[in-house]
C-alpha cells in the first residue's frame, strides 16, 4: 500500500543517532535549552548554570532522538497512516513551532513572487500564514486530517486568514484547478522516498506556471542512512529538476537556519527555461512557415 504523499514508506530505520548527538531534524534552539539572558554575578553560579544547561541540552537531544525513532517505528508499522499517527501522538520533530525564519525574511523584504503559491506538506501552516498577503494567496497541502485541523485553527484568528486555504490531499494525485506562481518546498522532498523524487519534479513542473518560481529549502544535507527524512544534496535536486527544464537562479547557505540545522540547509531558487525556449522556437517556426508559404 502507498503511504501518505504517495509513497512515503521508510525502507530502513537506520536513522537513529547516538544519544549524545543532535537529532537529524535538529529542532532544538536556544529557547528550548533554557539559556538565560542575564549573566550570573558569581563564578560558582556561572559554572553551575553552565552544567545545568549542558545537562538540559543533553536531555533535550536524547528526547528528540527518541521521538524520531518512535516516529520511524510508527511509519514502518502503519504504512497507510503513519503520518496521521505521528500527528495524533504529537511525534512531529520536523515541526519548528514557528514560521521558517528565511521565509519570513523573504516575505518581509519583498523577495517572494506574488500571485498563487503552494506549500506541499504544510503541517501546522506556519509558513503558509507567514507568506500570505493580499497580493499572494497561499494553498497549504497536507495528507493528515489532524494537521489540517491544526492549521485551520492556527490561521482562523490571523488578519490575513482570507488569503490562505488548507486542503487535505495527496500531492502526487491532486489536480489543482489553477497553476501556481510560486511553490515552496521544505521538509517535503526529504520526506518522500528517493525513488519518488522524479515524480515530485514532474508534479512541480505540471502545476507551476511556465514563468513561476520553485523555492527549495534543502534539508537535511548530510550522509545519514535511511529516513524519513532522507538525506539530500544539491545534486539530488538538479538530477530531477534539470530534465524538467528547471535551472537554479541561486543556491546559497541558509544563514537563518534554526539551531543545529545550521550548516545542513541551502536555499535554492529555480526557474523553468526550456518551456520558454520551446515557446520561442514554436513562434519562430510559425514565422518561417508563413515566409515559406509566401515565397513558394
Amino acid at each position: 500500500m502507498r503511504a501518505a504523499y504517495g509513497g512515503l514508506l521508510p525502507k530502513t530505520l537506520a536513522l537513529s543517532a547516538p544519544n549524545n548527538q543532535p537529532s537529524i531534524f535538529g529542532v532544538l534552539g536556544t529557547r528550548s535549552l533554557g539559556i538565560r539572558a542575564t549573566k550570573p554575578k558569581m563564578e560558582k553560579n556561572n559554572g553551575e548554570e553552565q552544567e545545568n544547561v549542558s545537562m538540559e541540552k543533553k536531555e533535550n537531544v536524547i528526547n528528540s532522538n527518541l521521538k524520531v525513532n518512535r516516529m520511524l517505528q510508527l511509519m514502518d508499522g502503519h504504512s497507510s497512516g503513519g503520518w496521521e499517527k505521528c500527528w495524533e501522538l504529537g511525534l512531529t520533530p520536523w515541526d519548528l513551532g514557528q514560521a521558517t525564519p528565511i521565509i519570513v525574511h523573504l516575505h518581509q523584504s519583498g523577495a517572494l513572487p506574488n500571485g498563487r503559491a503552494l506549500v506541499p506538506g504544510c503541517g501546522t501552516g506556519y509558513d503558509v500564514v507567514a507568506m500570505a498577503s493580499p497580493e499572494r494567496h497561499i494553498v497549504g497541502l497536507e495528507i493528515s486530517d489532524i494537521a489540517i485541523k491544526k492549521a485551520k485553527e492556527f490561521s482562523s484568528s490571523i488578519p490575513n486568514a482570507n488569503y490562505v486555504t488548507f486542503l487535505k490531499a495527496d500531492f502526487f494525485t491532486w489536480r489543482p484547478t489553477e497553476l501556481f506562481d510560486l511553490i515552496f518546498d521544505y521538509t517535503f522532498f526529504c520526506a518522500i522516498e528517493p525513488d519518488m523524487r522524479l515524480a515530485w519534479a514532474q508534479k512541480i513542473r505540471d502545476i507551476l506556471k511556465p514563468n513561476g518560481e520553485l523555492i527549495t529549502l534543502m534539508f537535511p544535507i548530510s550522509d545519514h542512512i535511511g529516513g524519513p527524512p532522507y538525506k539530500v544534496s544539491v545534486s539530488d535536486y538538479k538530477e530531477v529538476l534539470h530534465p524538467m527544464g528547471f535551472q537554479a537562479i541561486s543556491i546559497v547557505d541558509n544563514e537563518l537556519a534554526v539551531g543545529p540545522r545550521r550548516g545542513r540547509e541551502k536555499l535554492g531558487r529555480w526557474k523553468r527555461f526550456i518551456e520558454q525556449l520551446s515557446i520561442h522556437a514554436m513562434n519562430l517556426f510559425r514565422v518561417i512557415r508563413i515566409i515559406l508559404t509566401i515565397i513558394l
